[in-house]
């Protein structure tokens, strides 16, 4: 370094020399373990073997002298199980593993052990250790996991129904390691509660129980039970039935209200929903002994033959170890068959007959509007001219001829002219002396007519000017008309 100084560790002298220390130390381990190979763990069931191996890879100058196999079940405990010394040969000092240890080969590089008829209380570390010269000691640990498959069990618990919450399943996952863990699938409202019990050999045992208020309508239902744990290849499940036990429900049924004097064989059923099944079914009447026509035979009640001593009420008592229960039915005997008459021929027919009616009629309102329609009936297809407005005969054979084109006056936007095609015909009514008398238009008037028209050609179309002509021509006769020399509207 820069002026001849040398290099020194920071801190005090005796902070470096526990540093030096520490770092010779682990340098040593780490070449121990590389020397002393073995699996870093393994795991194995009981009754099952299981192979520890080890191997000595270090080599060189040193010298092996023995072997041994310690096992450490617990922290602070070490028990030699297997020793091998080439001269001595093999040994076997703890009892507990006695003729289950075995060495697969008789040399120190390889000390490799089998455990057969495992136990659980054989989990711990499993140390391969060399007594070496010049090195001492050299060693290699392997944890043995043990291993165990839950022994899974689920029953059902035969309850009674009642309004409290009980227990009416369990499960158990027992002797498994690690633990289990179990689950329930179920259609009925319930729930439930999971505890957990540890054995001396490690294992670990689970139960759990569903619980709910139990119904009449909750008996036969499924509940399912499911472990989960790691040694299981799939989930372990079970499916139960639930067992509720209530008092019998009883209904009669077979009664069809046309019991008649001389029906053979009518016959009442007595229906029971009961769990446990009823003990005893029993027939009664409440009028007394049962007819002499009545044969019983468990839930079914038979008449032979009805007749006057059936009208009655007949009674089914049910008992089960819950309670008993009963239901009655009123019997009315009618003197003779009620008759349920089919419909008449005559009404099957009539209706029958209307309706071919119906359709015949809705055939024939289609062929005649078809037929309408072919030979082009129907709305005009063209708005028509307005009428001409009408005027007597005398009017039409004395009216002027009518202007022509040059002659018209012109027309406003809004006028529609219409010509006449001809003259009217004369007729005997008219007389060319009288035509004032008969309806002609005095001399006086066609100056008048035509002083009219002049001052409409003045003008455009009906816009006249009311100072431009005077009064309308007077002394004009009641019966006196014209016809103006063209019709604007």
């Amino acid at each position: 370094m820069a002026g001849g100084q040398r290099a020194r560790w920071p801190g005090t002298p005796l902070t470096n020399a526990w540093l030096l220390a520490a770092a010779v130390l682990l340098i040593t381990q780490g070449i121990n373990a590389q020397k002393v190979q073995v699996d870093e763990g393994v795991e194995a069931y009981p009754t099952e073997s299981v192979t520890l191996r080890c191997q000595f890879t270090g080599g060189g100058s040193t010298k092996l002298t023995q072997v041994s196999w310690i096992w450490e079940p617990v922290d602070g405990q070490r028990d030699n199980i297997a020793v091998f010394h080439p001269t001595y040969g093999q040994s076997f000092p703890n009892l507990l593993f006695k003729d289950r240890v075995t060495f697969l080969y008789t040399n120190l590089e390889n000390p490799t052990i089998r455990i057969s008829n495992l136990r659980m209380a054989d989990a711990g570390r499993y140390t391969c250790e060399y007594a070496t010269y010049p090195t001492g000691n050299e060693q290699g640990t392997t944890t043995l996991i043990m291993l165990a498959k839950p022994k899974n069990s689920a029953d059902i618990v035969t309850v009674q129904a009642g309004t409290k919450s009980v227990v009416v399943a369990q499960c158990v996952a027992a002797d498994s390691k690690p633990a289990a863990s179990i689950n329930w699938i179920s259609s009925v409202r319930g729930n439930y509660s999971t505890s957990t019990t540890s054995g001396p050999d490690g294992t670990v045992t689970v139960r759990s129980e569903y619980r709910l208020v139990p119904t009449p309508d909750d008996n036969d239902k499924e509940v399912t039970c499911a472990v989960d744990q790691r040694t299981q290849e799939r989930q372990w499940t079970k499916t139960l039935r639930l067992s509720v036990e209530y008092p019998p429900f009883v209904t009669i049924s077979g009664y069809d209200h046309n019991w008649y004097v001389g029906r053979s064989n009518a016959e009442l059923v007595c229906q029971v929903k009961a769990n446990p099944p009823p003990t005893a079914i029993t027939w009664k009447s409440a009028s007394g002994p049962l007819p002499d026509s009545v044969v019983v035979e468990n839930d079914r009640l038979t008449i032979r033959k009805v007749d006057d001593a059936v009208n009655t009420t007949f009674i089914c008592e049910v008992k089960n170890k819950h309670g008993a229960n009963s239901h009655r039915i009123n019997v009315l005997v009618s003197e003779k068959q009620e008759q349920r008459k089919p419909p008449s021929t005559g009404a099957v027919i009539g209706g029958i007959l209307g309706t071919l009616a119906v359709i015949g009629l809705i055939i024939g309102i289609i062929f005649y509007i078809r037929c309408r329609r072919d030979d082009g009936e129907g709305p005009p297809k063209h708005k028509p001219p307005p009428p001409v407005k009408g005027s007597s005969s005398t009017e039409m054979l004395t009216k002027p001829e009518p202007p022509t084109t040059s002659e018209r006056a012109p027309l406003s936007p809004r006028e529609v002219y219409y010509e006449p095609t001809g003259r009217e015909p004369v007729t005997n009514l008219d007389d060319g002396s009288s035509g004032a008398l008969n309806g002609g238009a005095p001399p006086g008037l066609d100056a008048s007519a035509q002083e009219f028209k002049e001052r409409a050609d003045g003008h455009h179309g009906n816009d006249f000017d009311s100072s431009n002509h005077g009064a309308p021509a007077a002394n004009i006769s009641r019966g006196d008309s014209f016809v103006s020399p063209a019709m604007y509207v």
